[in-house]
């Protein structure tokens, strides 16, 4: 099965970048205790779902690159290829001169309809590429305009588009002292869409990740390039192949210890359905041995409690409404994202 992956605004672009750079680390790495049939077969795999063979015989990312600024673009576009480990493809990515200005509702209700038939093509170019696709894969920031904004709006394109494949949007928590004064605006607007168009939303915080960097990696001056290299390390070894020593063609499902107490779940959702363990003898990048989670939990409460919260603070003064509104994002807009969000708050809190 094969993912289209769609890079959406800046930082969607660089940490987009940063996964195929791991994923094609991993793919070239040692292939720890496994053995050399199984490390070909997850080669292979690895190969199938986010690269397509060209004559160069580089591997090109199944990728689209989406911006409204053409700077970061030619930047990951150039150091793909001076890689010469993979590539994008050059006729793959779509970009303008100017940008969505951290306005949810500029990449929304304007850069999405004016460019909605372009970006589309390119997608759907990227899928017939794909002999089965297994669906897409959008990474994408909360907080600015561009990948908020015309994410979302790609987000339901890519719904009615493609109906029965599975979307998974990987969206990125701003810092709480972010330094766009309209990111809870953004966020909430954000999350209210994706949460009626995606499957899924896999979801990074930066604030997190800055800990991570700091206090276990022991960066003493972080970039953002340490910050998406730890997300994009992450999401590599979350996505990679996952295969059974006796039978390379098919998953294995082995529900893990302590992961089946019945008081770390729901009451109404069986343990043995909440809890599934996906294990592959081959080695993840580096590591012989590595372990990633991925959990539907109540972790996010407190910080989407705290996002909606400040932004229902702003709306109630109705501070910077007026640079929604004349982009066509009314107040009963506004309104709709909260109680939607509201619900998920409501309905999270009461697992």
């Amino acid at each position: 099965m094969s993912i289209v992956t769609l890079q959406l605004g800046q930082c969607g672009n660089q940490i987009g970048h940063e996964v195929f750079n791991a994923i094609c680390s991993d793919v070239h790495g040692t292939h720890g205790l496994c053995s050399k049939k199984e490390n070909e077969s997850y080669h292979d795999a690895c190969k199938e779902r986010f690269f397509s063979e060209e004559e160069s015989e580089v591997p090109v990312a199944r990728a689209v690159l989406v911006d409204m600024e053409p700077k970061v673009i030619s930047q990951t576009l150039s150091t793909a290829s001076r890689s010469g480990c993979w590539k994008y493809d050059s006729r793959s990515h779509f970009c303008q001169k100017q940008g969505s200005g951290n306005n949810w509702a500029n990449g929304f209700s304007v850069h999405g309809p004016r460019h909605k038939e372009v970006i589309m093509n390119l997608v759907q170019k990227e899928a017939e590429k794909c002999d089965r696709l297994g669906g897409f894969f959008t990474i994408m920031s909360m907080a600015g305009g561009t990948g908020s904004g015309l994410g979302a709006f790609v987000t339901q394109c890519l719904r009615d588009a493609f109906p029965t494949s599975f979307i998974l949007n990987h969206v990125i928590w701003p810092y709480g002292t972010g330094e766009v004064i309209v990111q809870n605006y953004n966020s909430v607007l954000t999350l209210s869409h994706l949460y009626q168009s995606s499957d899924a939303l896999l979801v990074h915080e930066n604030d997190v990740i800055h800990k991570i960097c700091a206090q276990l990696m022991n960066i003493k001056q972080i970039s953002f390039r340490d910050v998406n290299q730890v997300i994009a390390h992450q999401l590599g070894s979350v996505l990679q192949p996952t295969y059974t020593a006796e039978n390379g063609s098919r998953y294995s499902r082995n529900p893990l210890g302590s992961f089946r107490d019945p008081s770390l779940y729901t009451s109404w959702l069986n343990p043995q359905d909440a809890f599934n363990a996906w294990k592959t003898p081959r080695a993840f990048n580096k590591y012989e041995k590595s372990a990633s989670l991925v959990s539907n939990s109540q972790f996010l409460l407190k910080p989407l409690d705290n996002v909606v919260g400040k932004a229902w603070n702003m709306f109630a003064s109705k501070a910077y409404i007026h640079q929604y509104t004349k982009f066509g994002i009314e107040e009963e807009d506004f309104l709709d994202s909260f109680t939607a969000l509201e619900q998920v708050i409501s309905s999270y809190t009461t697992l």
